[in-house]
């Protein structure tokens, strides 16, 4: 896997000043100039059982974080600062996994877009609109709740939304069809449906 050339030292330094002063561009170089830094600290945990690919995307998350936190005023470098943040995010992951209960497959439908088509997750991540914190963040929060849907819902709120995103491998449902597979009304599956994305979002938040 290519990495680019990290930033001299100047060339650091100017970037991380334009970030701090809004600039989104000079954030996107500092992530992509230390994706080499990514791939160092992973290295120490190629011999666990999360794929290379996930490990780089699990430590480009810590350095996003990373960077967005850096203080360039205290007497710290941002490679020391970040490498801590990057290793901080594989360890928290790492203990996190042991708990979850289903893996994400990319060809399952995760939602509907706005012309109520389904749309996968694979589809999502094909979308160069994305930009790169977006898309992996997205992918582990979709992990999160497919492991939080066990733990976090009751049986109805459960069954709808597996329901209502094809989260069982078959095609996802209206509301209306859920309504009248479980004899309720369709407002009824709404407020459900409601509940429980907003009980999955305050768990995943925390």
């Amino acid at each position: 896997m290519f990495f680019p050339e990290p930033l001299s030292k100047e060339d650091e330094a100017e970037y991380i000043q334009r970030f701090k002063n809004g600039d989104e561009e000079a954030k996107k170089v500092l992530i992509e100039r230390n994706l080499r830094l990514v791939a160092h600290v992973c290295k120490k945990y190629s011999n666990s059982k999360i794929d290379s690919d996930d490990l780089i995307s699990i430590g480009t998350i810590g350095l996003i974080k990373g960077i967005n936190s850096f203080n360039p005023d205290k007497n710290i470098k941002i490679a020391t600062y970040a490498a801590k943040c990057i290793e901080n995010e594989v360890l928290m992951f790492m203990r996190s996994s042991k708990k979850l209960k289903s893996e994400v497959y990319l060809n399952e439908p995760i939602g509907k877009d706005k012309d109520d088509n389904v749309v996968t997750l694979q589809e999502v991540l094909e979308n160069d609109e994305r930009n790169i914190e977006e898309t992996i963040d997205l992918k582990f929060k979709v992990k999160e709740l497919y492991a939080k849907i066990q733990d976090v819902l009751d049986e109805r709120e459960r069954t709808i939304i597996v329901m209502r995103f094809g989260l069982d491998g078959n095609k996802s449902k209206t509301q209306k069809e859920i309504a009248d597979l479980l004899n309720i009304s369709r407002s009824y599956v709404s407020r459900i449906e409601t509940k429980a994305i907003k009980k999955l979002g305050e768990k995943i938040e925390d």
